[in-house]
């Protein structure tokens, strides 16, 4: 096996092989050397160094591949993506707090100073500074969630006095609370981008696009054209536009697929499932009507991940916890197609690297494969074919399973 099959770079990117193939490159090199049979079961020392080695390389291979597609938009995370939108005038956007009206009784005058207010889940909700009771005995006041991020509390739930003062009797909430906003995710920045190049481009295609993603409610859309005069293999009619949509209001969809597409082209509303097929008639410029097609809601792709593991002596099930959420993460922001109207894939390999907690060491598990499904039709090692009206998507934990 030669190392340019462990890391290669072509005209699609950077690539780089599983963590079991650098495993079987670092064991051929340790029985190279001394001899064949040496025995390199996990129960070994020597098994334990290569494993070790075969870490440290793949790592080495992957934080490659995170440089690598750090100087794209399309593929640079975290840190990295808040850097190069910037070139865009974008900035990720910071999280924020919930909210919630408390109802505070208590006895008339008294003053509470640095109050909290906590919930049937133990989370704090923090008064303002200072909140003096009226004479009437209450008072409402604006609650703020102790954390950052979407933080809920139903009506009725906030009915504890954690930060007790004389004189304050009681707290509730009427309402529910506004939810607040996590830290934007790369996901969701990553759309800003994409949009913010689409709106005043020059190709009506992609500014149908940006249109379309900027309306209210929508949280996912793809734009296919067959500019032939002839149907194409997905049955797409010869000068059609087919746009599909995920969320949003039909009519405002319509409007702007209307506003944008070419004079005459034809909006598709895509092949037959499940009621998705929406054709909406919004009025011109000129109050003429004009019937619009278009796919909305994607057809549905949840993907199923079974993970296999040999646990180390510093296992612990907080691990599954902290992979099945990477995995879901990256596989929900895939978007419809995979970005591919002939072939778009779920690839197994990508999810390798989903599958390593922070500050992993191999004491902790070893990975030893990964399989695949879609639609609970089964599990697989080969990568998975999604349509150009699909939209992949992957709920943590439900559908990522662990073999231990």
């Amino acid at each position: 096996m030669d190392v340019t099959s462990l890391v290669w770079i072509d005209s699609a990117g950077y690539h780089y092989a599983d963590f079991p193939t650098f495993l079987t490159f670092v064991q051929g090199i340790y029985t190279g050397i001394y001899g064949a049979d040496t025995y390199l079961g996990p129960d070994s020392m020597d098994g334990q160094w290569t494993t070790a080695l075969a870490q440290m390389l793949y790592d080495t291979a992957v934080i490659g591949a995170s440089n690598y597609n750090s100087f794209s938009p399309a593929t640079a995370q975290g840190v990295g993506l808040s850097r190069v939108v910037k070139i865009n005038g974008l900035s990720r956007e910071i999280p924020t707090n919930s909210t919630v009206v408390l109802t505070i009784i208590g006895v008339a005058g008294t003053v509470i100073t640095g109050g909290i207010a906590i919930d049937t889940l133990n989370q704090q909700w923090i008064l303002p500074g200072t909140v003096t009771i009226p004479g009437g005995g209450s008072i409402n006041v604006t609650g703020t969630a102790q954390n950052e991020g979407a933080i809920t509390a139903a009506a009725s739930t906030i009915t504890g006095i954690f930060t007790p003062t004389q004189g304050w009797q009681s707290v509730t909430n009427a309402d529910a609370a506004t939810v607040g906003e996590p830290v934007e995710a790369d996901s969701s920045l990553r759309q800003r981008q994409i949009q913010s190049t689409a709106n005043p481009s020059q190709t009506v295609l992609e500014g149908t696009y940006g249109a379309v993603a900027n309306v209210v409610g929508v949280t996912n859309v793809a734009t296919w054209e067959n500019y032939k005069s002839t149907a194409d293999s997905n049955s797409q009619p010869g000068h059609s536009i087919l746009v599909v949509v995920a969320g949003g209001d039909l009519n405002a969809i319509a409007d702007a697929i209307q506003v944008h597409k070419t004079p005459g082209t034809n909006p598709w509303s895509g092949p037959t499932y499940m009621g998705s097929n929406q054709s909406v008639t919004v009025t011109d410029s000129n109050g003429m009507p004009v019937t619009i097609g278009f796919f909305q809601p994607p057809e549905p792709a949840e993907i199923q991940v079974q993970v296999t593991l040999i646990t180390g002596m510093s296992w612990s099930t907080d691990f599954e916890t902290v992979i099945a959420a990477q995995i879901a993460a990256y596989i929900n922001a895939l978007g419809i197609g995979c970005g591919s109207q002939t072939t778009g894939q779920i690839i197994i390999i990508p999810l390798y690297s989903q599958c390593y907690v922070p500050n992993y060491n191999p004491s902790m598990y070893t990975l030893t494969g990964i399989e695949i499904g879609i639609n609970s039709g089964g599990l697989g090692s080969s990568s998975i074919d999604i349509s150009f009206v699909q939209l992949p998507s992957c709920n943590a934990p439900v559908d990522v399973t662990f073999i231990i």
